[in-house]
Parts: structure tokens; C-alpha cells; sequence
């Protein structure tokens, strides 16, 4: 089956018959002014699979939208798409289903931790995590992560560093995997060393696998870190979502895979109050997608290939600017401190290119900015035509 990725969709002004532009709000498109070409919340600009769109249509023509419950089926459907892409058998009852990875984040930190111990992550880091310890009362603890030796080759998980940052308070520790900004894709003698560093401080993990099904390596496989190693099961929440994978994000649904009973019945009871229940439209959406969104994703993934191609040319061309072709997702993290544009990168490519993307200074980097590729050639092409104005 043929899917459109090339049409570019009309995100600023839909142009409804009967409702107003600014009675659909977009974070992306909205944020910023007519003139501008935004490239950077995880936010792509493709429609959602077509499986996904018929199945939400048959529900809302239901016309009634009361309370609901995860159905069977969806839990089945994610217990067969973990089978099938990353072998591991996975049990519906393990499954907690909640609005979001960020939540699941805040509710790890509430329910695995105690105020006053320390939650760690490794930086630079998608910005909420540098948010868990503040809004936890929790103590915030950081390592960095190892930058590329030369100019595109890999970040490297530095497990001295990381240790070095364990304090006897360290208790939880936030990972992502595979790695947002960079787009690493861990490698096994990394998630070795990581695993064995968490058994011997005696550390929880939440691990927050997004971007596990946008690995962009030909026949790459993801790993779930509870999978890889299983005698880790009791200190790992996993946490998946179809919301980057399928583009579902404002229908806010995500699953936490926790398989010891112990620490699910902590996560689930701190959940208790705290998250409502679940959005009907999203768990419609969401079984869809892991059920029938194979091929659509299939075909996602040469589009993003094609794209992640044209701006690593790009970039080549751009003096003082250096990226890491990115192994999964479709976020590009690009070092500007040697791009002759002051403090701010992504201030000076808003004003002098028009071209918004996100600021490596929420991510723990200055000097850094993440673009966001994940949008029709016809887009992408528009900024980088716009950057090479600036940059080349």
C-alpha cells in the first residue's frame, strides 16, 4: 500500500469550514509566527496511519464518550508487537496504561523514590527529565554523556562519569533508550556496563524507550533493557508509547511495562488520584496502530532515511556546524558552538533564518540545537534552503 509522507498538510490554518484556525492549535505550528518554519518539538507533520484514522472515525461515529477501560485487545496487540519486534514475551498484566511517558516519569520518581533521595540522568537529555527531581522534591543528580572524539562519529554512554555521579542518596536513575537528543542507539557492551553499575549501587531504572521503533539502521533491532537483561525485572519500568512512532501524541496514551509485582503495585498506587482515566480516543488509536501500522511505519522509516541523508549533506556544508547522523528517531542534535552565532543558536537561526528549532540549553548543552526531520521533503528542503542563507 502506498502512503502520502510528500503532501505537505495545511497545520497553521486547516481550514475546517465551520471552525476557525485558532480553534485547532498546534504546540508546533503555533508557537511561533506565520513567517516561520518550525522544525522542533517531537511532532512530525505526516498524517497518522490511514488503519489508525478509519478506526478512530468508527468510534467517534459511536457518538459517546464516557468513561472507559483498556480494552483486551490492546494489551494483546502490544504483547504481540513486543514479541515480534524485540523478542520479548511481555504479559498483558504487566501493562499499566497511562496519559504519556512524561507522567510516567513524574509517577516513577514519586512511587520508586522517597523526598530528599537523589534521581540521576545522563545529559544532554530531553528536558523533562532535568525536570523529575524539582517537581518531586527529590535531589537532582546529572552525568554527561562522552562527546564524539571528531566531528560525526558516536556519543558514548561514560560509565565512569556516570558512576562518579552515583551518591549514597541516588536511587533512581532515568534512561533513555535509544537516546534522545543524539539519537544513539546503545550498544551491548554499554547496556552491560549500565546494567552491572544499577545492580552493584542498587538503583531503580525507568526507562523511557519512545523512540525504540524508529531505529533508522537497516535491519536494526531495539533491545528493551529489561529484556536484555531480565535479572534487572524488578528494579525496571519500561515505558512505550505508539504517540512518536504512529505521530498520536495529543492523544496522550502510554504504557508502562513493569513485570515484578512488587514494583508495579507501587506504581500503579502512586498513580491512584493522580492520572485520569484513560483517553477512549487514545486506546482506540494506540491498538490500531500496533495492530495494523506496520507497513505504515515501514514506509515511515525509508522516508526518514531519505531525510536523515539530505540534512547530513547539508550540514557538511555548513561551516563551524557538526552533527552525528542520528541512528534512530527523527531528531538531529547539531553542535553550533563553532558556528560564529553567540550565546544563543537557536535564538540567532529563529531571527536570521526563520527557522525554529529546540534550544540545546533545555536539553543541559548550550551551544546545541535539535531539529526535528520528521516532515515532508518539500518542508525540509524550505530549511535548509533557509539555514544555508545563515550557516553555509
Amino acid at each position: 500500500m502506498a502512503f502520502d509522507f510528500a503532501t505537505p498538510i495545511e497545520r497553521r490554518h486547516p481550514g475546517a469550514r465551520d471552525v476557525g484556525p485558532s480553534d485547532w492549535p498546534s504546540q508546533k505550528w503555533h508557537r511561533y509566527g506565520e513567517a516561520v518554519l518550525p522544525l522542533w518539538v517531537a511532532d512530525m507533520d505526516f498524517a497518522s496511519p490511514p488503519a489508525v484514522i478509519e478506526a478512530l472515525q468508527a468510534r467517534v461515529a459511536h457518538g459517546v464518550f464516557g468513561y472507559g477501560l483498556v480494552p483486551d485487545g490492546l494489551r494483546r496487540a502490544l504483547c504481540d508487537w513486543s514479541a515480534e519486534h524485540y523478542g520479548w514475551t511481555i504479559r498483558p498484566d504487566w501493562q499499566h496504561w497511562l496519559p504519556g511517558v512524561v507522567p510516567a516519569l513524574q509517577l516513577a520518581a514519586m512511587a520508586l523514590t522517597e523526598p530528599g533521595e537523589g534521581i540521576l540522568t545522563v545529559t544532554p537529555i530531553y528536558p523533562p527529565f532535568l525536570k523529575v527531581a524539582e517537581r518531586s522534591g527529590r535531589l537532582p543528580q546529572q552525568a554527561r554523556l562522552a562527546e564524539p572524539p571528531a566531528p560525526g562519529e558516536p556519543w558514548r554512554l561514560d560509565l565512569s562519569a556516570l558512576e562518579a555521579a552515583i551518591t549514597p542518596q541516588t536511587r533512581l536513575l532515568l534512561w533513555c533508550h535509544p537516546h534522545n537528543p543524539t539519537g544513539r542507539v546503545w550498544r551491548d557492551e554499554e547496556l552491560a556496563g549500565l546494567a552491572a553499575l544499577v545492580e552493584r549501587h542498587d538503583l531503580l531504572v525507568a526507562s523511557d524507550e519512545l523512540h525504540c521503533d524508529l531505529l533508522l539502521e537497516e535491519g536494526a533491532r531495539h533491545r528493551p533493557l529489561a529484556a536484555a537483561y531480565p535479572e534487572l525485572a524488578a528494579r525496571i519500568v519500561t515505558l512505550w508509547a505508539p504517540s512518536k512512532t504512529f505521530n498520536l501524541a495529543g492523544l496522550t496514551t502510554a504504557c508502562a511495562v513493569i513485570p515484578d509485582a512488587e514494583l508495579r503495585r507501587r506504581f500503579v498506587a502512586r498513580c491512584r488520584g493522580l492520572q485520569p482515566d484513560m483517553n477512549v480516543l487514545g486506546v482506540v488509536a494506540a491498538e490500531a496502530a500496533y495492530a495494523q501500522g506496520e507497513p505504515w511505519r515501514q514506509a515511515l522509516l525509508a522516508v526518514l532515511r531519505d531525510n536523515r541523508r539530505r540534512l547530513v549533506e547539508a550540514v557538511a556544508e555548513w561551516p563551524g556546524v557538526a552533527m552525528t547522523s542520528p541512528e534512530s528517531t527523527y531528531l538531529a542534535w547539531l553542535d553550533m558552538r563553532q558556528a560564529g552565532l553567540g550565546e544563543s543558536p537557536q535564538q540567532a537561526l529563529l531571527d536570521g533564518a526563520g527557522v525554529a528549532l529546540s534550544d540545546g540549553a533545555d536539553f543541559g548543552w548550550p551551544g546545541f540545537v535539535r531539529l526535528n526531520f520528521g516532515t515532508t521533503p518539500t518542508q525540509l528542503t524550505q530549511a535548509i534552503e533557509r539555514l544555508d542563507t545563515l550557516l553555509r
